[in-house]
C-alpha cells in the first residue's frame, strides 16, 4: 500500500451538533497536508435550518462532500456503521463533528499502513480543549504497539475514536458498529483484537477534542455502568480477561460511575486517569 492511496473520511452530524463546530470540523478534514478524496456525512434524521445551510455550503465548496440523509435519528452507532458501510475505500478516517484534526493527521496515518501492510487501524492521542482550541485543558494519550493496545484493551479503551484510520474490510468482518450503549467503539475494538487485526497509535496528537460540563456526566450513571459491566462480561467470556480482572474492573468502574457525584468523577479523570494515560507511555 502506498501513502499516495485514496481514502475516505466519515462523519456524522445530528441535530443538537452545533453548526460553528461542525463547519470548524470539516474544514480542518478538508485542509490537510494528504486531503481525502471522499467525505462521507451521514445525517442521522432531522436536522436545524443553520445545520442545513451549513452542509449546503460545505458541498458546494467541497465537491468531495457526499450526504447520506437518515428519515430519523438511528444513534450514533447506527449512523458510524451506515458511514462505514458506505465509503468507497477501503481505509476509512473516522472524525466527530465538533473535533478539529492536526493538519498533518491524514499524512502520518497513512505513512504508518504504508510502511506495515499487516495494520489494521491506526490511531493516536488527542487534546482536550473547551471553547477555543489553544485553551488545551487536558490529553488522552494511548498505547502505541499492538502487544501494548491488546494489554490495555483489557481494562480501558485503548483507541481514541475520533482519531482511527482503519480498513474497512477488517471493521466489517468483525462485525463493524454494533449498538451498545456509549461503548460501541470499544466493543467493535475488542472483537477486532479476538480476530487478530493489528493495532497501532501514533505517539502524537491527531485531533484537538471540544469537551464540556456534561462529558462527566454521560461517563457516569447506572446506564453507561451497565454497559460497561455488560462489556466486561464480554470480554471474560470471550477469554481475555480472568476472573479477578473482570472484579477488579467492575468494582472500579461501579465506584467512580455510580457512587461518585460528577463534579468529583471530572475531577478524578483530569487530575489522575489523564495522568495515568500519559504516565502508561
Amino acid at each position: 500500500m502506498r501513502i499516495t492511496d485514496k481514502f475516505s473520511v466519515s462523519m456524522a452530524v445530528y441535530i443538537r451538533d452545533d453548526e460553528k463546530h461542525f463547519r470548524t470540523a470539516v474544514e480542518s478534514v478538508v485542509e490537510q497536508t494528504m486531503t481525502p478524496d471522499e467525505i462521507l456525512i451521514v445525517v442521522d434524521g432531522p436536522i436545524t435550518q443553520q445545520l442545513d445551510s451549513s452542509l449546503a455550503d460545505l458541498q458546494n465548496s467541497c465537491e468531495t462532500i457526499r450526504i447520506i440523509r437518515l428519515e430519523k435519528n438511528m444513534g450514533h452507532g447506527k449512523a458510524r456503521q451506515i458511514g462505514l458501510e458506505n465509503c468507497r475505500n477501503e481505509l476509512v478516517a473516522l472524525m466527530d463533528s465538533d473535533d478539529i484534526s492536526m493538519p498533518d493527521r491524514f499524512e502520518k496515518q497513512l505513512e504508518c499502513f504504508s510502511l506495515n501492510q499487516d495494520l489494521a487501524v491506526v490511531g493516536g492521542s488527542i487534546e482536550e480543549f473547551i471553547d477555543l482550541p489553544e485553551h488545551v485543558v487536558g490529553a488522552r494519550s494511548v498505547p502505541v504497539s499492538n502487544g501494548e493496545i491488546r494489554k490495555y484493551a483489557k481494562y480501558r479503551c485503548p483507541m481514541n475514536q475520533m482519531t482511527v484510520m482503519l480498513k474497512k474490510s477488517e471493521a466489517l468482518n468483525a462485525g463493524g458498529y454494533i449498538h451498545w450503549y456509549c461503548d460501541e467503539d470499544y466493543y467493535l475494538w475488542i472483537r477486532m483484537i479476538e480476530r487478530g487485526c493489528v493495532f497501532h497509535n501514533i505517539p502524537e496528537a491527531l485531533v484537538r477534542v471540544r469537551v464540556g460540563n456534561d462529558m462527566y456526566q454521560r461517563r457516569g450513571g447506572w446506564e453507561y455502568f451497565n454497559s460497561e459491566r455488560r462489556l466486561q462480561g464480554y470480554m471474560y467470556n470471550a477469554g481475555m480477561i480472568t476472573l479477578a480482572e473482570w472484579i477488579f474492573n467492575v468494582t472500579i468502574r461501579f465506584c467512580i460511575q455510580v457512587m461518585i457525584p460528577n463534579k468529583v468523577r471530572g475531577f478524578l479523570f483530569q487530575t489522575f486517569f489523564r495522568t495515568r494515560d500519559r504516565a502508561t507511555q
